[in-house]
């Protein structure tokens, strides 16, 4: 999960090893890369009720792959649903906390572990 939780789900993705970019990876790990994206994304919706995903693969300002997965909700004022998700405030978001995201977390990895 990611370190902020601006929007709640939010996640990041890095393949293991890092690359510089997805297309750095061979067909089997880029796709690997991209189901994981989906599947984290599927299991982002299912516990969070959210009501569609966003994925972004920028890595203009850090040149390492890895993708932000975004969740976004019909709760959301209706100025930033529309928007990309860095419009918000990143200085001032939840940071991740266990206490609080913790039971989210673990909902995410039952969620996944149930795929393989």
């Amino acid at each position: 999960m990611g370190d902020v939780q601006f929007l709640t789900g939010y996640c990041l993705l890095l393949p293991d090893p890092v690359v510089p970019s997805l297309n750095d990876l061979d067909a089997e790990a880029r796709t690997q890369f991209l189901l994981d994206m989906a599947q984290i994304g599927d299991a982002v919706l299912q516990a969070t009720g959210a009501i569609r995903m966003n994925y972004e693969i920028l890595g203009n300002s850090e040149p390492e792959l890895h993708c932000h997965i975004f969740p976004r909700y019909s709760s959301e004022p209706e100025e930033k649903r529309r928007m990309p998700a860095w419009f918000y405030d990143w200085n001032t978001a939840t940071l991740y906390s266990e206490a609080v995201h913790g039971d989210l977390r673990k909902k995410l990895a039952q969620l996944l572990s149930g795929l393989s």
